[in-house]
């Protein structure tokens, strides 16, 4: 078995979300979920197809994030696995528990906008999804000024009232 780190090429800006579901039908299923949460969204899906062809089947409505989701979707080539881009001022919080709740979703590895690496496992008969490096270290524990600022950010942006 071979491990490799496996860098989201993405916007600064730019969420995604990484998961691991079972049939194909996912990308439509995924697609619809989207646009049923969240009216107008744009993003770009792919999925790593396991068996048959073995193709990377991809969804979407903005050819950027479409075109993300394939290079990085290759890139990770882990069977039955998807990465959905979410374009820029759309986030993962409006829309994970509708993707959650597609039959086909198994579990989702991560949704951010931070840097990111993907371990991945190669082995004889195929490569998978061991984890997710998920932005930087933690460089402390939070002070009263920190809960204060935090607690404001998010009312700040619409989060909390």
């Amino acid at each position: 078995m071979q491990l490799e780190a496996i860098s989201i090429e993405k916007p600064e800006a730019v969420n995604f979300i990484l998961g691991q579901s079972h049939f194909i039908k996912t990308v439509e299923d995924v697609h619809e979920a989207l646009v049923n949460a969240v009216p107008g969204i744009k993003f770009g899906l792919a999925f790593c197809e396991a068996s048959g062809k073995c193709l990377v089947r991809w969804s979407g409505n903005d050819p950027a994030m479409v075109g993300l989701a394939q290079k990085n979707a290759l890139a990770i080539g882990a069977g039955h696995t998807f990465i959905l881009f979410l374009a820029e001022g759309y986030y993962p919080v409006n829309v994970l528990n509708a993707i959650k709740m597609v039959p086909e979703v198994c579990c989702i590895f991560c949704a951010t906008a931070n840097p990111t690496e993907v371990i991945v496992a190669r082995t004889g008969s195929g490569r998978a999804i061991i984890g997710i490096a998920d932005g930087s270290s933690p460089q402390g524990v939070e002070g009263e000024a920190d809960i204060a600022w935090r607690r404001d950010f998010l009312r700040k942006i619409g989060y909390k009232l």
